[in-house]
């Protein structure tokens, strides 16, 4: 996960952010007098010049030298979602979508989890959930995407392959407790797979080591042990683990970890009420 940061460059002493004082131009011209070009002007407005037409606005073309284009600089951070604020209060971009297959894990809600679907469409692309509760997904698959087919809904094992590309990625939602059934689509580039997990069961830490990428929330102390063991995470992260507030999670992988609040919009909460751990 990267944070992008973005550096005002406006200067707000400047003279754009002020209007120009009465002469400033030297003409001592008040507002309420004609320019010199109106003087010619008839009640109708402008006088047309032979062969060409009404004349135009009078303003200085803006102009950028070759040797001016070696300054210009454009702020580009990562692309992605965005999860929430890191502890220094930046935004958290979570790059779900891949040209390489993703296979990720979340200890958690199914708020937490729609959410996350809810940003991801806002990008652009496609959500499949595979869920032994579908009547819990409709409202969410119907709110998404304006009225757009963006989020479909499967029972368990009866998904279809999404054909997935870079035009159109997929992130697959994988919503069946805490013993899912092995996922029947194979990784392909630009799809990634969700699986939600509303606490650590029997299959889980094998899971765990195997995914690319892990988002915790609350556990209990003796998950937050498990979850230790098999990340590698440092004791102090970890007994931070179950103390942690609805909205809060922690993203580890096998090269870091980030600590991250979901902060919901007015729309999320609308639609999904307020965060919680449990369903």
């Amino acid at each position: 996960m990267a944070t992008p940061t973005y550096r005002p460059r406006v200067n707000v002493q400047g003279n754009g952010w002020r209007n120009p004082p009465i002469g400033a131009d030297n003409s001592r011209r008040l507002n309420h007098q004609p320019r010199p070009e109106e003087e010619d002007s008839g009640p109708t407005g402008p006088k047309p010049r032979p062969g060409f037409g009404l004349r135009g606005p009078r303003r200085n073309p803006h102009v950028l030298t070759a040797e001016s284009l070696g300054s210009l600089t454009l702020p580009v951070g990562d692309d992605g979602v965005i999860i929430g604020i890191d502890p220094q209060n930046q935004p958290a971009v979570l790059s779900l979508l891949r040209p390489a297959p993703l296979d990720i894990a979340l200890v958690g809600s199914m708020w937490m989890t729609q959410v996350l679907a809810l940003r991801t469409v806002a990008t652009g692309a496609r959500v499949a959930v595979e869920t032994a509760r579908p009547q819990a997904w409709g409202q969410m698959a119907q709110a998404a995407g304006g009225g757009q087919q963006c989020v479909s809904i499967h029972e368990v094992r009866q998904i279809a392959p999404q054909g997935p590309s870079v035009s159109s990625p997929v992130l697959v939602v994988r919503d069946m407790g805490a013993r899912p059934p092995r996922n029947q689509l194979a990784p392909s580039p630009w799809q990634s797979v969700l699986t939600v997990l509303p606490f650590l069961g029997p299959r889980a830490p094998q899971m765990l080591a195997r995914v690319d990428l892990v988002g915790l929330q609350r556990l209990s102390p003796e998950e937050a042990e498990v979850v230790t063991r098999i990340m590698r995470l440092p004791e102090q992260v970890g007994a931070v683990l179950p103390t942690l507030s609805d909205n809060a999670m922690l993203w580890c992988s096998r090269d870091g970890h980030q600590f991250v609040m979901t902060q919901p919009t007015e729309a999320e909460t609308n639609l999904l009420g307020g965060p919680r751990r449990m369903d």
